[in-house]
């Protein structure tokens, strides 16, 4: 099953399982494009206690797969992407970014090695045209690049429990990857790739199959024992409560990896390796810093936000929810380079005509997941 315009608007896209959604009674919204669910019958606090504490399955269909392959595509890739790609070993996954020449990102993106020369690059939904096409820029022609997403379905199971749901299914539990990996298995007949990632501080594994397969897998999963589907509201919420950036609030084309706190990643002060944007990256410094912020009460500031300091402005909301975890409300800023703020500084939040404290707080705000390396 293609994903296609959605029926009840014809601007936007629909995943594989738009219909699967309303019929469980999903409240469906755009997101980026696309038609979603943002949350069931139970409610994005109870979806996202019941991913924290047992285990949820999330319709991720919208986002983008390409694929790049070739002798020596390992350097190309190199040299196109923020994070080198050359010494990543095959089954491996890498966080990267996509930037501009300015250092700006692009897209932030996962990078998985599936072969010496085979790549898979995952991509966020709004970004797959304009980051297949500044791809192909800087892919030279010689080399095989496709863009699969049509045709690709893309499923998180996310919770402490979903190894246990793997395992039920028949999969040996120590073939299961690690943080960071991927395998290829079977499952319901079907050739799947199983990698471990992660959007929600939870042990959790993302499945890739033939989006032909989606509804029927769909099913299958939800039929087994303590998993519940979970939507957009809750993915966010519990990816903010880890202090994870989303696209377009926290990272875009005027924002760097340094600025979003990503600075360590890319290792330019050790490794003097060329990519596109490493020369602006090197010779300017942030602007801005991104950082966590916990605020007084249950009111949740939005993106825009203007965050104060002794009266004026030092900083801005880019995202904000209570967290159901920490029984407060979070929010990450970007806070003035330029200014010396201390870390113990209470700043002032206006919301909805009130005015809120505030202070900094480190990410992530929860700490307690069960998505360690080690585990």
């Amino acid at each position: 099953m293609q994903k296609g315009p959605c029926l009840m608007d014809e601007t936007l896209l629909k995943t594989p399982l738009a219909d699967e959604h309303v019929s469980l009674g999903a409240r469906m919204v755009p997101f980026a494009g696309w038609y979603m669910p943002v949350q069931y019958k139970e409610g994005i606090l109870a979806e996202h206690r019941h991913t924290r504490e047992h285990v949820s399955l999330f319709d991720i269909c919208h986002m983008g797969e390409f694929s790049v392959r070739g002798v020596g595509v390992a350097d190309v890739l190199d040299q196109a992407l923020a994070r080198s790609v050359a010494d990543q070993k095959v089954g491996s996954c890498r966080y990267n970014f996509l930037l501009n020449e300015q250092g700006g990102v692009i897209d932030d993106l996962i990078v998985y090695r599936m072969g010496d020369e085979n790549f898979l690059i995952v991509v966020n939904a709004a970004r797959i045209d304009v980051d297949f096409a500044t791809l192909r820029q800087r892919v030279p022609s010689v080399f095989a690049m496709e863009n699969m997403s049509d045709r690709t379905a893309k499923f998180d199971l996310q919770g402490p429990e979903s190894a246990d749901v793997l395992v039920s299914l028949g999969i040996d539990a120590a073939s299961l990857p690690k943080y960071y990996h991927w395998a290829s298995f079977e499952l319901f007949g079907l050739p799947m790739t199983i990698s471990r990632t992660g959007y929600t501080g939870e042990l959790g594994f993302e499945l890739y199959f033939d989006a032909d397969r989606a509804v029927e897998v769909w099913r299958k999963l939800l039929a087994c024992t303590g998993v519940k589907p979970a939507g957009l509201g809750a993915r966010d919420t519990l990816r903010l409560e880890m202090g994870y950036p989303l696209y377009g609030d926290e990272m875009d084309e005027n924002t760097t990896p340094v600025e979003a706190g990503f600075g360590a990643l890319l290792k330019l002060d050790t490794v003097k390796r060329f990519f596109v944007g490493s020369e602006a990256l090197r010779s300017n410094p942030p602007k801005k810093h991104l950082r966590g912020i916990v605020l007084e009460g249950r009111r949740a500031a939005h993106t825009g936000t203007p965050l104060l300091y002794k009266g004026e402005q030092v900083g801005t909301i880019t995202s904000g929810t209570f967290a159901p975890s920490l029984g407060c409300a979070v929010a990450m800023a970007y806070l003035d380079a330029s200014r010396e703020i201390p870390e113990d500084a209470e700043f002032d939040v206006e919301l909805h005509r009130a005015t809120v404290k505030a202070r900094l707080a480190p990410l992530p705000f929860w700490t307690h997941g069960t998505a360690n390396p080690k585990k």
